[in-house]
């Protein structure tokens, strides 16, 4: 179970929503299995999240993260926090310093190693 503090109700992002929703789907990294389709959901305040379909799968890896990159490149101050599960339906925040429109990738970013793990290219 995901800790509150991580939970944002889908019905408020929906409610909220101002365009369609970014789409994209991982693929793996680094000879780790990594699946799953992503949505980023801009809000009409001007802020947006990451949501983690339920088909995301994760084969595991010390300290896995999620952010955004640009042309193959992850973007350290990006980090969206720590992976919450392995699997299924998640979803982080984006703070407002951290601009959607600037990226074309989501990563699954082992922080540990330095390394990603999983690469969504955003549609």
């Amino acid at each position: 179970m995901l800790p509150a503090c991580h939970l944002l109700p889908l019905q408020g992002v929906a409610d909220t929503a101002d365009t369609g929703a970014i789409t994209g789907t991982f693929t793996g990294a680094s000879d780790h299995i990594t699946t799953g389709g992503i949505q980023i959901i801009k809000t009409s305040n001007g802020g947006a999240v990451v949501i983690l379909d339920s088909d995301f799968s994760l084969d595991g890896a010390p300290d896995p993260r999620v952010g955004f990159g640009k042309g193959g490149a992850y973007a350290d101050a990006t980090d969206l926090g720590p992976l919450q599960q392995l699997n299924g339906v998640q979803v982080y925040i984006v703070p407002a310093s951290v601009n959607v429109d600037d990226f074309d990738e989501v990563y699954i970013w082992c922080k540990k190693f330095a390394v990603p793990l999983g690469v969504a290219s955003l549609n």
